[in-house]
């Protein structure tokens, strides 16, 4: 894990001078996966490895940005900025400066180094996490005080038009908005949101396969075309409907007929997906975890067969984690292809299910996982060298 003094030593070696450090989390999906981009419910929890970003303001109109992942700098002019080829690291900041200049607001060039410690590839928003923190910086370095939900939509405007990543606002509004020991449930067409107390018994356990999702990003634009296709198609019938949630399970049966069976599979996905989310929420709120364990069950499933976006490696990783004491759950997180499962995992057993669970994949696949142990953390901020906390 990185400490501000060590982004703050990276700068000054880097540009010669003091700056501010923020940071931004990651995140990972208890449940609610591909509903955000349909106007669902989704069920994040911000997660304790960060995308760190230090910036001191420059007078010449450059944005000029160093990444200490890549160890590649790259510069541009604020009033000419235009994506570089397809995949480069360097679209996620200068797409947010874009999204910032495009709304008005008042930034100015700037030195900006970036140091992130979310597994790249893993789905756990990577990609949020250095738009929040990059955002963070640039509007700070401004004096402009940001406005956390809007701060959010222009991350994802980003992603969306500058990147060409269709997402949803998930990643981003939860990088924003995270909270120590809780998770957020989000309305994604409001943006209402309130926080849902984790039970301090259970861990949350990230197992990464070490699949990196690189189909995600084309795949994840096909499946929102195809929920986009079945909210057409029934809005012929039910013109009421803006989105899939809108939909109801027993509408979406009376007119399957219209659908081709791929588009069909989608919806159900999304619809039965958003349900589970607020059985999930119930579920934390009476402290019934033996609830738990059947809805991230289902949304594994679902995802597997009905929205097509898993693999080999998860759902081994998933069958593995079930055999463990003290599982109360486990499930695919993120766009899918690779990436990440969530386990719920009482905290008694997590020494024994991280061993046992790396042993089994490893025999199975050859790969070694990665397992990471985050309490759910607290969102975007800027952080003080003295105290090492954040700002109030």
């Amino acid at each position: 894990m990185k400490t501000p003094l060590q982004i703050l030593d990276g700068f000054k070696a880097r540009f010669g001078t003091t700056a501010s450090a923020y940071r931004a989390p990651g995140r990972l999906n208890l449940i609610g996966e591909h509903t955000d981009y349909n106007e669902g419910f989704v069920l994040p929890a911000a997660i304790d490895f960060y995308c760190w970003a230090a910036a001191a303001p420059r007078g010449d109109g450059k944005l000029v940005i160093h990444s200490e992942n890549f160890n590649e700098t790259i510069e541009a002019r604020l009033d000419s900025l235009s994506p570089l080829p397809e995949k480069h690291w360097a679209n996620y900041p200068l797409g947010v400066a874009w999204a910032l200049r495009r709304a008005g607001k008042p930034i100015s060039g700037a030195n900006v180094y970036i140091a992130g410690e979310v597994p790249l590839g893993a789905g756990l928003s990577s990609s949020a996490a250095v738009e929040v923190s990059v955002a963070f910086a640039l509007l700070r370095q401004s004096g402009d005080a940001e406005n956390r939900a809007e701060l959010a939509k222009l991350c994802q405007k980003a992603e969306n038009e500058f990147v060409g990543a269709r997402v949803g606002i998930m990643d981003q509004f939860i990088s924003c908005f995270g909270r120590a020991s809780h998770a957020l449930l989000l309305d994604c067409r409001s943006l209402k949101h309130e926080f849902v107390r984790l039970p301090p018994n259970l861990q949350l356990v990230i197992c990464n396969t070490m699949v990196r999702h690189e189909l995600a990003s084309g795949e994840y634009n096909t499946r929102r075309a195809e929920c986009e296709e079945g909210v057409r198609i029934l809005r012929i019938v039910l013109p009421e409907v803006r989105a899939l949630r809108d939909v109801t399970l027993s509408q979406l049966e009376d007119h399957r007929q219209n659908l081709s069976r791929k588009v069909f599979a989608r919806c159900r996905h999304v619809i039965t997906e958003n349900a589970r989310v607020n059985s999930a929420v119930e579920a934390f709120r009476k402290g019934d975890t033996t609830t738990l364990g059947p809805l991230l069950q289902d949304s594994h499933r679902s995802l597997r067969d009905d929205y097509e976006v898993s693999c080999r490696e998860l759902d081994l990783m998933v069958e593995v984690a079930a055999a463990q004491p003290g599982l109360i759950g486990a499930r695919m997180t993120g766009g899918g292809f690779g990436g990440c499962t969530i386990n719920l995992v009482e905290s008694a057993a997590v020494s024994d299910f991280r061993r046992n669970v790396a042993a089994a994949y490893s025999s199975e696949t050859g790969l070694t996982p990665e397992i990471y142990v985050s309490p759910a953390a607290e969102g975007a901020k800027e952080i003080t060298l003295e105290e090492n906390r954040p700002v109030k």
